[in-house]
C-alpha cells in the first residue's frame, strides 16, 4: 500500500491554501493531521480524495498518478473518506444509505447479502434499531456513524475522517473510536483529522502538522507536540516584555 503526495500547491486565486506539501503513508497507520484553522488540512483531504485538482504536484495512490481523476475513480482504487459537515441522503432510509456505495461498487452483488452486511456494520456501530429511519431523522452524531457505516461498505485501503468527533455525544465516541481500532487492525490506513487533542494523541502513531499550508512537522506524536515550531503555530510567539514594566 502506498499513498504520496508530492510537492502540492493548491492556489485559490491570489490565495496559497498549500505550500509545496509532501506525505507519504506506506503501511497501515493511523495518521494525525493537525493544524490551526486555516491551516490546509480540509484542503489538502480534497485534494488527495479528487474534490479539487493541484495547482501543481502532484498524488499517487498505489503507484497510480490519481490527482486528475475525478473522486469515484479514486475511491474505486481504494480511498474513503468522511466529511467535517455529514452528507447523508435524507430522504433514504439508513439501511438504503447503506447499500449505495455497495452497490455502486458492485452492481452486480446479491442484495440480500449485501443487506446482512451492511445490517452487520450498523450492529458492530451500536446504530442498528436505526436501520428504518430517514437519514433526515438522525441527529449529528448518528451521521457520523453512518458515514462510517458507508466506508466500511466500500473496504477502501485508505480512510480520511474529517473531524469525526466533533459535536458527538461521548456514548457515540465510544463507537467512532472502536471503528478507528478494527479498521487499523483490518489493517487500513487512517487520515485523522481532529481538533480533539485528546483523541488525536490517544490515537494516532504518527502526527502531521500543516501551519498556512505547509508541513511544519512530521513524526513521532510525543515529539511533534514538543516541537518548538509547532508550539508557536498554536500559541503564537512570546510578547517582548512592555518596555515600562
Amino acid at each position: 500500500m502506498n499513498l504520496e503526495v508530492r510537492d502540492v500547491v493548491k492556489n485559490f486565486g491570489g490565495l496559497q491554501a498549500l505550500n509545496h506539501v509532501s506525505l507519504s503513508i506506506d503501511k497501515p497507520e493511523i495518521v494525525g493531521l493537525i493544524g490551526p484553522n486555516g491551516a490546509g488540512k480540509t484542503t489538502l483531504t480534497n485534494i488527495i480524495d479528487g474534490v479539487y485538482k493541484p495547482t501543481e504536484g502532484e498524488v499517487w495512490l498505489n503507484n497510480e498518478r490519481v490527482d486528475k481523476m475525478p473522486p469515484y475513480q479514486i475511491a474505486r482504487r481504494g480511498l474513503g473518506r468522511t466529511f467535517q459537515v455529514t452528507r447523508a441522503f435524507r430522504r433514504m432510509t439508513v439501511m438504503e444509505n447503506m447499500l449505495v456505495p455497495a452497490l455502486a461498487l458492485h452492481p452486480g452483488a446479491n442484495r440480500r447479502e449485501v443487506e446482512q452486511k451492511a445490517y452487520e456494520v450498523l450492529e458492530f456501530l451500536t446504530v442498528e434499531h436505526l436501520a428504518n429511519e430517514l437519514g433526515r431523522g438522525l441527529s449529528g452524531g448518528q451521521q457520523k456513524l453512518l458515514e462510517l457505516g458507508r466506508l466500511l461498505m466500500l473496504d477502501p485501503q485508505f480512510i480520511i475522517l474529517d473531524e469525526p468527533f466533533a459535536g458527538v455525544h461521548p456514548k457515540l465516541q465510544e463507537a467512532i473510536y472502536s471503528y478507528i481500532n478494527k479498521a487499523h487492525s483490518d489493517g487500513k490506513a487512517i487520515i485523522l483529522i481532529s481538533h480533539d487533542m485528546d483523541s488525536i494523541f490517544t490515537l494516532s502513531e504518527r502526527l502531521v502538522v500543516l501551519h498556512f499550508g505547509a508541513v511544519i512537522a512530521d513524526g513521532d506524536p510525543a515529539k511533534v507536540k514538543d516541537d518548538s515550531a509547532v508550539i508557536e503555530a498554536y500559541l503564537g510567539k512570546d510578547e517582548e516584555e512592555d518596555e515600562d514594566a
